[in-house]
């Protein structure tokens, strides 16, 4: 077994280098997918800096298209038989990707969700944040027919041979909505494990915010209803 972890970075100079260590220290066979999303802060200049490896692929994109176009480059990439998404700002631990994968290996999953509220430790803050994520997992619930606890996660796990099946078209932050549709849709197996969060702030780089809230609305919308 061959894991692949696709890992979008936008703008993460400061964090890039310990993400990337911590995922290589995961004992798994696998391959490290980097995108970068035109960052602007020196991230794209420290990835060129790298040197070559055999477990690293650094793709720079062109122009600056958001998280959804910078997974569909690295897909297009992956040559695993199980792919991992990683964001790139330490918020989500690498060392848990034993267990988020655990049931698609055993073969009771092909889709895993790692739930940020399913009981596993996570930072305290962001009262309003939570809100807006229970609000749209809800709502994309209803939708779908699902009983997930964390639409939203950044940790979803899938069979590689999804990517052959399934098409996907977002460009930034509704890449979250359309894909728990379209694996719901597909009637994929799916299951969720609980995993721990370590947040940030605003001040501390976080990027989603409101805007990027309404406009998961009108994406559930379109994906449940309309694609």
């Amino acid at each position: 077994m061959k894991l692949s972890v696709v890992i979008p970075v936008y703008n993460e100079k400061n964090t890039i280098l310990e993400l990337l260590s911590r995922v290589r220290d995961v004992d798994l066979t696998k391959e490290i997918i980097v995108v970068d999303d035109f960052s602007t802060d020196g991230t794209r200049e420290i990835l060129k800096t790298l040197p070559p490896s055999d477990d690293l692929k650094v793709i720079l994109q062109p122009q600056n298209g958001g998280k959804g176009a910078a997974l569909r480059t690295g897909f297009t990439a992956v040559s695993g038989d199980i792919v991992v998404i990683q964001d790139a700002d330490l918020e989500y631990d690498p060392a848990e990707y034993v267990n988020l994968i655990q049931p698609i290996l055993a073969n009771k999953a092909d889709v895993v969700f790692g739930s940020r509220f399913l009981g596993g430790p996570h930072r305290v803050h962001l009262f309003w944040h939570y809100v807006g994520n229970w609000m749209l997992t809800t709502l994309s619930n209803m939708i779908t027919d699902l009983n997930l606890t964390d639409m939203e996660t950044c940790y979803k796990a899938f069979r590689a041979e999804i990517l052959k099946k399934v098409t996907f078209r977002e460009n930034r932050f509704g890449f979250e909505p359309e894909f728990t549709a379209k694996v719901g849709k597909a009637r994929y197996r799916i299951y969720e494990v609980p995993i721990s969060y370590s947040g940030r702030d605003y001040s501390e780089g976080k990027k989603i915010g409101w805007k990027d809230g309404v406009a998961a609305i009108y994406f559930i919308l379109k994906y449940g209803f309309f694609d």
